[in-house]
């Protein structure tokens, strides 16, 4: 067994035993791992305060490939003060960290970590919950393997289009929209945007609550229909906006 630092996010805690917890961790070098926390819910245990859902930090592990590592200390990168205070940024930090599991799952590909860390920083920085978790949506298609067609109408290849459609898997032109939903020219423009921009290089975002209904109500449906990640966090998402 060799003792290894590794960054990342506790996603989950479970208790085990009286006094321990078995940790979940999003890590940027190691993919989610298991882990366990001996003693950490004593009050006076030093592992107390890092053995908490959503603690982001450096973790000294005792590590074992496949099977439960051993926590020995960590030291957090950022408390995350904002999102934690607000019961709907924790809703938004929650499902970005089931989604997250679940992509991991499916794909090894460490820049997952690397985009998933981006979004909640940005968050954390006050930027729109919303708009940065519909750009982590749109980039985690691409390891999946099911992106949307985004450089021209999915029919044709034409570059005119006129809206975006989740069942044929991308944009159309006037000459192949039929039945669907017309959607505004900005959120056309920021759909293509969103697939290529640099979450942690972002400095600016002003989009209209019109244009995110309707980049969210495509993702979601985007999803449900080639992804089979079917999540109980994007639910609850759904029943606080609509509050």
């Amino acid at each position: 067994m060799e003792i290894i630092e590794v960054e990342g996010i506790i996603i989950d805690e479970k208790p085990y035993g009286e006094t321990s917890k078995i940790l979940n961790i999003i890590t940027k070098d190691k993919g989610l791992i298991g882990v366990l926390s001996k003693g950490s819910k004593r009050l006076k245990s030093p592992l107390r305060s890092v053995s908490e859902r959503f603690c982001y930090a450096n973790f000294n592990i005792s590590y074992k490939e496949d099977k439960l590592s051993i926590l020995i200390g960590a030291d957090v990168i950022n408390p995350l003060r904002n999102i934690k205070k607000d019961i709907k940024k924790v809703s938004y930090l929650n499902f970005l960290s089931e989604l997250t599991s679940g992509i991991i799952k499916q794909s090894d590909d460490n820049r997952i970590y690397d985009i998933y860390l981006s979004a909640i920083l940005k968050i954390e920085e006050g930027f729109d919950p919303t708009v940065i978790t519909n750009i982590l949506e749109l980039k985690y298609l691409s390891f999946l393997g099911v992106s949307p067609k985004l450089n021209g109408c999915v029919v044709c290849g034409k570059e005119n289009v006129v809206t975006i459609s989740a069942y044929k898997g991308g944009f159309l032109c006037k000459d192949h929209s039929l039945n669907e939903y017309i959607v505004s020219d900005k959120t056309i423009k920021l759909i293509r945007l969103l697939e290529y921009v640099d979450i942690s290089k972002i400095s600016k975002l002003d989009v209209s609550d019109a244009v995110k209904k309707e980049i969210n109500a495509f993702l979601d449906d985007y999803y449900d229909r080639y992804t089979g990640l079917y999540l109980k966090s994007k639910s609850f998402l759904k029943s606080l906006d609509n509050l």
